[in-house]
């Protein structure tokens, strides 16, 4: 303790009184986004529970005629399968959820208040990204786990498979945040479960693209979800090398669509 002219009294404090560093800012929002997520029961059954039903049930019963793919036998099924349920993963986190859960983030005035926090809004941003990379960490975990028991036999490069699974949540998660940060919460619940159904049928993730006219095939690949799915098919299923064009057509939806975000994202 201090005398100070007046005869008042200061003290000194400990620790010192002020924002926390902030990468433990950061890591401290990113871990709260984390358990948010994982304690949401709706966004668990979109984002596990959902990928996972939907791995075992076209991996069992040829409900979708599949090609064999290399290694034939009983495994050929899955061997499709598991890289377009990996992409949907990415996609019902990085998109679908998170543009929900912003959303009413947004509605709720829960971003205002952040938005005038010591944590900048590009550090809010950064740890919801973190979070959804801590998420898909742990469906991808899974969904391994699950397709390995179904008898799936991956190939290829790791490397280029964490770089599709990168510009895929980037891609997506600039879409989600765009969504979310333009539209009504009501319309962003609506629109992102709307275009999650249609690209879970038109994406490639278990229907394959040549069951489509050819016309409409060139549209469908240059959507994000079915560059994914078919570069994570190219590398793990055939044991291709880096599949530069899907991963030039998610850096170029990656750009738009946190660019766009940036510019016309409301906090309010």
């Amino acid at each position: 303790m201090t005398t100070t002219e007046a005869g008042g009294v200061t003290g000194t404090f400990t620790p010192r009184p002020g924002a926390a560093p902030l990468p433990r800012m950061i890591r401290a929002q990113a871990a709260l986004e984390t358990r948010m997520l994982l304690r949401n029961g709706e966004q668990l059954l979109l984002t596990v529970i959902i990928p996972t039903l939907l791995l075992v049930l076209f991996s069992a019963v040829d409900i979708v005629a599949v090609p064999t793919g290399t290694a034939g036998g009983a495994g050929s099924s899955v061997d499709f399968l598991a890289p377009g349920i990996l992409a949907l993963a990415v996609m019902s986190t990085a998109f679908t959820g998170q543009a929900i859960a912003t959303g009413f983030e947004r509605r709720y005035g829960v971003l205002k208040r952040l938005a005038v926090s010591p944590l900048p809004r590009w550090g809010l941003m950064t740890a919801k990204t973190c979070a959804v990379l801590v998420t898909e960490v742990l469906q991808i975990a899974l969904l391994t786990a699950v397709a390995l028991a179904l008898g799936w036999s991956p190939h290829g490069n790791p490397l280029s498979v964490v770089l599709l699974l990168l510009l895929g949540t980037a891609a997506f998660s600039g879409l989600g945040l765009l969504m979310a940060g333009t539209l009504k919460a009501e319309a962003t619940l609506a629109a992102a479960n709307l275009v999650f159904l249609l690209l879970l049928v038109g994406g490639g993730v278990i229907v394959p693209l040549e069951k489509f006219p050819e016309a409409v095939q060139s549209v469908l690949g240059l959507l994000p979800i079915a560059a994914l799915s078919g570069g994570l098919r190219d590398v793990l299923q055939h044991g291709a090398g880096i599949p530069w064009r899907d991963l030039g057509i998610l850096a170029g939806w990656s750009v738009l669509g946190l660019g766009t975000a940036a510019r016309f994202f409301r906090w309010e």
